[in-house]
């Protein structure tokens, strides 16, 4: 076995797959240190700028002192403290929904309630873009899992219309991590009311950032609906770690019940949570945040001009330099950070075969400087490779 496994690694790095973990020796910010060099980063989630903020920073230390560090015990035994509880209180009112409900990441969140909500004889409608997390939720629940091509509402009503199994479930991302677009969740919502479906919608990377004031994308498009059932992660914009789900409160209550991932997990340290309490109000007062980073995008769409590499359609955070070849991409990335900047190279499995990139992600620490220093070392990429 171990000679087969390293006869895999070796075949990824022959592809320009292999992939490397950087050292960070610095707080999580558009400036850091890792491998101990500094680094202009175009790396991270964090969004808001608030994961070394230091009014978070101030709100663990309080709490670590006032709850300990650990949970000590599963939620349904002695692990769901006040922290906990206040926090899931807080999010549904936050984003207009009845009821919420932690776990302690995004991935255990979507394998928990795609595996506690559908099962046998019921079906999931999936797009083919979806974060791995949706796709393992669908795989584990036994349900019949449909996937249908990247946003499109057509194809997704002909697999609904031909389905006879006795409860649907539409599972989507609202913004697409390596794409940057968003899902037509308006026009998947009326489906639901066509068909007797449900609309669990992943906005991991909307959280935050868009929505009046942070509140999604839910919240940005208007949409309300007892068929909604949401899911956010809480260690991207919101800064910290975690997620949650909030829905109608008969979902949560099932999902206390059952969601595995939940029901057999230690949760997160009731620090986090007091944490995230500040975060989130962070977040309801970030607006001069959400227009500085819409400001930085604009700039950033508008003044990059490459011949070589395509720049993807999107108005989110997320802006991808569509390159193409593997070993391209990662060269292009190898570049850039012989400059001082650092931006991932994103291939397959991650994205389809073909579609390598560069992720850049964008965030409302980054100063004006920080974007023109990065289109400046790009159009010089765009000469030297």
């Amino acid at each position: 076995m171990l000679a087969s496994l390293q006869l895999a690694l070796d075949k990824r790095k022959d592809e320009g797959l292999l992939r490397q973990r950087r050292l960070l020796d610095s707080p999580q910010a558009e400036h850091i240190v890792a491998n101990n060099q500094p680094y202009l980063s175009f790396c991270s989630n964090d969004y808001l700028g608030l994961a070394n903020h230091p009014k978070l920073i101030a709100a663990m230390q309080k709490a670590a002192g006032d709850s300990g560090v650990g949970s000590g015990a599963s939620n349904l035994i002695t692990g769901h403290h006040r922290y906990h509880d206040d926090l899931e209180k807080q999010l549904a009112k936050f984003v207009g929904l009845p009821a919420a409900l932690l776990f302690s990441t995004g991935y255990m969140a979507n394998i928990g309630v795609l595996g506690a909500l559908v099962g046998r004889g019921d079906a999931i409608f999936a797009d083919k873009l979806n974060h791995a997390c949706l796709n393992d939720g669908g795989y584990y629940s036994l349900a019949e899992f449909n996937r249908f091509a990247h946003n499109d509402v057509a194809a997704l009503e002909i697999l609904l219309k031909a389905s006879a199994a006795k409860h649907k479930l539409i599972a989507v991302d609202a913004v697409f991590s390596m794409d940057g677009d968003i899902a037509p969740l308006a026009e998947y919502l009326a489906l639901c009311e066509k068909y007797d479906a449900y609309l669990y919608v992943d906005d991991a990377h909307g959280f935050g950032v868009l929505g009046k004031h942070g509140e999604g994308l839910l919240n940005h498009l208007n949409l309300q609906s007892p068929r909604i059932i949401m899911m956010a992660t809480l260690g991207k914009a919101a800064g910290v770690a975690g997620a949650f789900v909030a829905g109608e409160k008969v979902v949560i209550d099932y999902l206390i019940q059952t969601a595995k991932s939940y029901v057999y997990s230690t949760p997160a340290p009731p620090a986090l949570s007091a944490t995230l309490s500040a975060s989130v109000s962070l977040i309801e007062q970030g607006d001069d945040l959400r227009a500085h980073l819409r400001s930085l995008i604009s700039y950033f769409k508008d003044n990059l001009n490459c011949k070589k590499w395509q720049l993807m359609p999107s108005e989110t955070s997320v802006q991808p330099l569509l390159v193409g070849d593997n070993l391209e991409a990662l060269a292009l990335s190898e570049y850039l950070q012989t400059r001082g900047i650092l931006v991932p190279a994103i291939r397959p499995p991650t994205v389809p075969v073909g579609t390598a990139r560069l992720r850049i992600s964008i965030s409302a620490a980054h100063s004006l400087d920080d974007i023109k220093n990065l289109i400046t070392a790009i159009h010089q990429a765009e000469l030297a490779l």
